[in-house]
C-alpha cells in the first residue's frame, strides 16, 4: 500500500532518504501553460538543499532547447542538460542503439521540435513539418514516390496528423527492414483545459492497420533512464521518480529500481489507487500535489 504524505514530518523523511528527483512535467509541474501552485519554491528548496534535479517527459512536441524556454517562461530554474525529453531518447536510440547509416533516413509522424532532436544526432528526416505531407485531402500513391534511403518510421505526437502522413508511413513499414519507432505510447495527453488524445493514440492507426506494435522508447522503457545514467551518476537507492501517470512514470520507476511518488494533478485520480477497482501499479508514496512539500517552510 502506498505511504500517504501530509504532514511536515513525512516530507522532511522523504527528503532525507532521496538525493536524485526525477519529475515528469505534464500534470506534475504545470497544467498546459499555468505551473501548479507551490511548484517553483519546492524546486528551488530542493536545489538549495543540494538535491539533483532531472526532468524526464514523454512529450516529444518540444526540443530540448525549447523546453527550456518554456520552464523559463513559467519561472522554473532548468538546464538543458537536466531536460529529458521521449524526442531526445529517440534520437539518441536511433543513433547510438540502432546505429543507423548516415544515409538512411527517418519518416517522422511528429512535431518540429521531434526533427529538431533527430538532426542534433546527425540523423536525416523526412515528413513532420514538410508542407507537402501537412495537407487535408485525398492521398495517392500514384502522386507520390517514396523515398528508398527510409530505413525508420518515428511516430510521436503530431497534432497535425493526416490522412497523407499515416499513408505514407503504412507503406515505408510495409518494406522490409523499416523500424517502427514510438517515442511514447500515451494514450492521452493533459491540457490546461482538459485530455486530449496522445502519442499512443497517434501510432494507434498504424498498429492496426499493420498488425504489429511498434517499439516505444518513452516512459515506462528503461531506454529513457539509460539516457539519464548515460549524463549523470545516481544511486537508485537514494533516487525518487515523481510522476501524476501510473502506467508510465510509476512504473518507469519501479521498473529502474527507483522511489516512486504519485501526485494527483494530472492523469491518475483517487479512484485508480484505492477501493476495489484499484490499479495492481502500487507507488511507495502518494500525494495531493508537488506544491505540497511546502509543508517544510
Amino acid at each position: 500500500m502506498a505511504a500517504r504524505l501530509s504532514t511536515r514530518e513525512h516530507y522532511a523523511d522523504l527528503l532525507d532518504k532521496y538525493d536524485t528527483w526525477l519529475f515528469d512535467c505534464d500534470g506534475v509541474l504545470w497544467q498546459g501553460d499555468r505551473p501548479i501552485e507551490g511548484v517553483v519554491e519546492v524546486l528551488q528548496m530542493l536545489r538549495k538543499q543540494n538535491k539533483a534535479v532531472i526532468f524526464v517527459t514523454n512529450n516529444a512536441t518540444k526540443s530540448r532547447p525549447n523546453y527550456k524556454k518554456k520552464f523559463d517562461v513559467l519561472g522554473v530554474e532548468a538546464h538543458v542538460d537536466e531536460i529529458y525529453g521521449s524526442a531526445y531518447a529517440s534520437a539518441v536510440y536511433i543513433s547510438s542503439v540502432m546505429k543507423m547509416p548516415k544515409d538512411k533516413k527517418v519518416y517522422v509522424i511528429g512535431m518540429p521540435g521531434l526533427e529538431e532532436e533527430l538532426r542534433g544526432e546527425g540523423i536525416q528526416c523526412v515528413g513532420g513539418s514538410d508542407p507537402a505531407d501537412n495537407v487535408l485531402g485525398g492521398f495517392s500513391l500514384a502522386d507520390w514516390t517514396p523515398d528508398p534511403a527510409v530505413g525508420a518510421v518515428l511516430c510521436g505526437l503530431d497534432t497535425n496528423v493526416n490522412y497523407t502522413k499515416l499513408s505514407k508511413a503504412f507503406t515505408y513499414l510495409q518494406r522490409p527492414g523499416v523500424a517502427f519507432l514510438a517515442t511514447n505510447e500515451d494514450s492521452t495527453y493533459p491540457s490546461a483545459e482538459g485530455l486530449l488524445p496522445g502519442a499512443g493514440a497517434v501510432s494507434a492507426p498504424l498498429r492496426f492497420a499493420l498488425g504489429a506494435d511498434p517499439l516505444a522508447i518513452g516512459k515506462p522503457k528503461q531506454v529513457m533512464l539509460d539516457c539519464i545514467r548515460a549524463k549523470h551518476d545516481f544511486d537508485p537507492k537514494r533516487t525518487i521518480m515523481v510522476g501524476d501517470r501510473l502506467n508510465t512514470d510509476i512504473e518507469f520507476g519501479k521498473a529502474g529500481g527507483l522511489a516512486t511518488l504519485l501526485v494527483l494533478t494530472g492523469i491518475t485520480k483517487e479512484s485508480e489507487i484505492t477501493g476495489p477497482n484499484a490499479s495492481s501499479t502500487v507507488p511507495d508514496y502518494v500525494t495531493s500535489s508537488l506544491g505540497d512539500l511546502r509543508a517544510l517552510f
